[in-house]
């Protein structure tokens, strides 16, 4: 299991998951709030605000909740939000950027600092690890997209940089720059994807064991509780052999 983003290595496993869904369906709301509000209230002329739609509707966030959150920012008496991102190492030396919206700072900076320092990590300055990932866009399809080959060529013919792909589904990078026009290609082709958005992805990958494994999975699980943090990204792997061990 890689470090990507945390919707898709946490949402699956043990837990609360009512409180889960909850908690994700608090994070698109307000992604879809601060997308709407930076910008057009229209998907089709918002790229911002149609991949918080796209992502909300393949997380089966109700119509009625997405276009509440379009209205409250229509109406101009939504919250404002504070996009802020954290650095830092967790357990096993792994590298973590945390991206948050916050409407109080000092809450959301508290919160992450205690969350990161009690489950075997700590919070660095800015730049302190984002220098090891490369900026890029990521598109998301599942795997009933098509297989690994069709996918590939669809996303070559569409301007990607690469592709990985497995049972879970298929991973389209690109770069920053072409992100919204590699979407706008591949739809007609593929359907609309699972999500599309800015990310991290590291350069170098850590192999992490099974004991610092389960502080992870820990520290995580605390920062995906929180409805401030909307994405943690790491440079960690995980074997399948300590997936198991783990449970």
């Amino acid at each position: 299991m890689a470090g990507h983003s945390k919707f898709k290595n946490i949402m699956h496993r043990k837990g609360a998951q009512d409180k889960k869904r909850s908690s994700l369906f608090s994070k698109l709301s307000r992604e879809i709030t601060v997308a709407a509000k930076m910008g057009l209230p229209d998907p089709d002329m918002n790229p911002r605000l149609r991949m918080a739609v796209n992502a909300a509707k393949a997380a089966s966030l109700p119509k009625d909740n997405i276009q509440r959150s379009i209205d409250k920012a229509s109406r101009g008496d939504a919250e404002t939000y504070e996009e802020i991102r954290y650095e830092g190492f967790g357990p096993g030396g792994v590298s973590l950027i945390i991206e948050a919206l916050t409407d109080n700072r000092n809450r959301t900076a508290t919160n992450v600092r205690t969350a990161v320092a009690k489950n075997g990590g700590n919070l660095g300055a800015g730049g302190s690890v984002s220098h090891a990932f490369d900026r890029l866009g990521l598109i998301n399809y599942p795997a009933s997209a098509g297989d690994a080959d069709a996918v590939f060529e669809a996303a070559l013919e569409a301007g990607a940089d690469d592709v990985t792909s497995s049972e879970d589904g298929h991973e389209i990078w690109t770069s920053n720059e072409s992100l919204h026009e590699v979407v706008k290609a591949l739809t007609p082709v593929l359907g609309e994807p699972d999500g599309a958005k800015l990310a991290w992805r590291p350069q170098i990958m850590v192999d992490v064991g099974e004991g610092d494994a389960a502080t992870l999975f820990k520290l995580l699980d605390t920062l995906d509780d929180d409805d401030d943090v909307q994405t943690v990204w790491g440079n960690y792997e995980i074997s399948d052999e300590v997936m198991e061990k783990l449970g």
